[in-house]
C-alpha cells in the first residue's frame, strides 16, 4: 500500500540489484563464466555492506553507503564499462551487462536515500502467496471482485510488514469507515498509522 498522498510527487521507480545479479549467476550456472564471476563478487560486495547496515536508522544507512557502497559502485561503473565494449552485445554476458547499464541510474538510486532497499526481496516474498493462489483467484466472480480480493491482500501484507494483526486491524478500519469516517481523511486508516485504541475511538466516538 502507498499513503493516498504520495501519489504524483516525483516518486522515482527504484530498480532490483538482485534482478541483475541473478542474470551474471545464470551465466556462471552454464560454465566457467570469469567475468560473470566477477560481476556476481561485486553485487556481493554490496550485500555485505547491506547486512551490516540493516538495522540501522535510515539516516545512518545512507552516511554508510555514501561511505563504503558509493565506491564499489564507482569501481563497478568503470568494470562494466570495460567488459562491454570487449564482449558480443549478443551473448549472454553481453545481454547480462547491458541489462545492468541500460538501468545503471536506478539500481544507484538506494545510494541516496537510506530509506530504499537494495533489491525488491521483501515485496517479492510477500507476494508469492498471492502467486501461488493465482489459479484460485481466476474465480474471482467479476472483475470488481478481484480487484477487491486485490486490494484485501495488499492490505493484509501491508499489516503484516507493520507488525499488525490483520483482523483486528481491518476489523477496526471496516467498522470506522460504515461509521462515516470521511474520505478525505483515509490516510489516518493506513496501516501504519493504526493503532487499535485510537482506532476504536474512531469507531465508536462518545
Amino acid at each position: 500500500m502507498t499513503a493516498p498522498d504520495r501519489a504524483g510527487l516525483g516518486i522515482r521507480l527504484a530498480y532490483c540489484w538482485a534482478h541483475a545479479r541473478r542474470k551474471l549467476v545464470e551465466i556462471t550456472r552454464a560454465g566457467a563464466a570469469p567475468i560473470a564471476e566477477e560481476g556476481v563478487r561485486r553485487v556481493g560486495e554490496l550485500y555485505r555492506v547491506e547486512a551490516e547496515l540493516h538495522a540501522l536508522s535510515p539516516e545512518a544507512r545512507l552516511a554508510g553507503r555514501q561511505e563504503r557502497s558509493a565506491p564499489l559502485i564507482a569501481d563497478m561503473r568503470t568494470w562494466l564499462t570495460h567488459h562491454r565494449a570487449r564482449v558480443a552485445g549478443k551473448s549472454p554476458l553481453g545481454e547480462a551487462l547491458a541489462y545492468i547499464a541500460k538501468y545503471w541510474d536506478r539500481l544507484c538510486i538506494f545510494l541516496g536515500d537510506g530509506r530504499i532497499e537494495i533489491d525488491n526481496n521483501t515485496v517479492e516474498r510477500t507476494i508469492r502467496p498471492i502467486a501461488l493462489n493465482r489459479k484460485n483467484a481466476l474465480f474471482a466472480g467479476h472483475d470488481a471482485g478481484a480487484e477487491n480480493w486485490a486490494t484485501i491482500a495488499s492490505l493484509i501484507d501491508t499489516c503484516k510488514l507493520n507488525a499488525i494483526d490483520p483482523f483486528s486491524y481491518l476489523t477496526d478500519t471496516l467498522t470506522a469507515i460504515v461509521n462515516g469516517h470521511k474520505q478525505s481523511r483515509i490516510g489516518e486508516l493506513m496501516p501504519w498509522n493504526y493503532s487499535g485504541e485510537q482506532t476504536a475511538k474512531v469507531c465508536c466516538p462518545p
